[in-house]
């Protein structure tokens, strides 16, 4: 029987949705899609994917306190991971 971290996995399906582009400066920008205002900036690639997992994870954690509505992501309903 394996465990299941459903937030983790949360997290992971939707970083995984995420767009990349590479801007004039050489600097990096991200966002993903499905989660509106998920938007991170960064001077390399991999400062930008960690700017983006910290700005995921407050999103998240945000609108769950507050109530919003998540997006169903690879199947899970945030609404029930609180």
């Amino acid at each position: 029987m394996s465990i299941r971290y459903v937030l983790t996995e949360y997290l992971e399906q939707a970083l995984a949705q995420a767009d990349y582009d590479k801007l004039e400066d050489g600097t990096f920008s991200a966002r993903i899609p499905v989660c509106k205002g998920v938007l991170a900036f960064g001077s390399t690639l991999r400062q930008c994917e960690e700017e983006l997992r910290s700005t995921l994870e407050d999103w998240v954690l945000l609108g769950l306190k507050l109530g919003h509505p998540l997006p169903v992501i690879a199947g899970i309903k945030p609404d029930l991971i609180a």
